[in-house]
């Protein structure tokens, strides 16, 4: 049921003293996934921020244009920049003290990228990126979404969460994959689940390259890289 015209939202019954009532009703509206819910229709968010439909899809064209949610399909979604900006405000969270060194080192073995991806709603994450010192490189940066159904770090991502078929099956067999133009033509991609304590999977370290370029070793370098990391998270 719409609310009446008489009826305050959520955020008008708590302003912040001299603030402004759009950035209170913005933020309110992104406060609305704080229960972990990956992706909220337009009529849900307008139920939980107890906002007019019309207000919400005014506020979700500013937050989208600066990433701060991204649309799927008919639902939207928490979005990079708010990954990115929830990231620096945890430094000492464990993954942003242990990820970047390990991408680092695998780099320095491997002289190619390597990321550390996280699944977002129907998408992946690139939550940390270390470049190729190569000039012929991809060029993903961190917080960019990526397909989860293409791609090495999303093929991995979606076997242990349970996918089906030969693929999925071997990856969690192997507990590796290699893909070739799966997402890029020419562009070759290695992963191998991160895991913390419980055997929670947490993300899927990738290491990125023209598909010339790739030696078998780097399917080794990839999975101890992938349990070094697992062991220092808990896994």
């Amino acid at each position: 049921m719409p609310r009446s015209a008489a009826q305050p939202s959520i955020t008008d019954l708590d302003p912040a003293p001299g603030g402004v009532a759009a950035v209170d009703r913005a933020l309110g509206l992104l406060r609305t996934f704080e229960d972990g819910s990956p992706r909220l229709g337009l009529a849900e968010l307008s139920r939980r921020s107890g906002l007019y439909k019309s207000t919400v899809l005014r506020l979700l064209a500013s937050l989208l244009h600066a990433g701060f949610l991204v649309r799927e399909g008919e639902a939207y979604a928490p979005g990079p920049t708010l990954m990115r900006l929830g990231a620096q405000a945890q430094p000492e969270d464990a993954l942003a003290a242990a990820v970047p060194p390990a991408l680092r080192a695998l780099v320095a073995a491997t002289r190619e990228s390597a990321a550390f991806h996280v699944r977002r709603g129907e998408h992946r994450l690139c939550l940390y990126r270390e470049d190729s010192p190569q000039l012929l490189r991809d060029h993903i940066r961190a917080g960019d979404l990526l397909p989860l159904d293409r791609g090495a770090g999303g093929r991995v991502l979606m076997a242990f969460a349970g996918a089906r078929g030969r693929v999925y099956d071997a990856i969690r067999r192997d507990g590796v994959v290699v893909m070739s133009g799966d997402r890029v033509p020419d562009l070759t991609g290695v992963s191998a689940p991160v895991f913390g304590a419980g055997g929670r999977l947490l993300g899927a370290l990738t290491l990125t390259l023209p598909t010339t370029r790739h030696q078998p070793g780097f399917v080794g370098a990839v999975k101890d890289a992938a349990q070094a990391l697992s062991a220092r998270l808990g896994g």
